[in-house]
C-alpha cells in the first residue's frame, strides 16, 4: 500500500536525505515517514491533527 501512495518531501527538509515525507491514503488519513529508512512504521493522523500540526511549525 505504502509504495503505491503519492509522497511528498517536506519544504524544510533541504537537500539532504534526513527528510520527513507525507502522503494521503485512500481513508484520507495523513502518512508520514522518515525519508532514511523509508521500511519503518508509518505514522497516520487525521487531516484536521496534521494541519493543525503543520500550522503550528510553520508559525514558530
Amino acid at each position: 500500500m505504502a509504495a503505491e501512495l503519492r509522497w511528498i518531501r517536506s519544504s524544510y527538509s533541504g537537500d539532504g536525505e534526513a527528510c520527513v515525507e507525507f502522503a494521503v491514503d485512500e481513508r484520507s488519513t495523513v502518512l508520514v515517514r522518515d525519508s532514511k529508512d523509508r521500511s519503518e512504521a508509518l505514522l497516520g493522523f487525521s487531516v484536521p491533527a496534521w494541519s493543525a500540526f503543520v500550522l503550528l511549525v510553520s508559525s514558530s
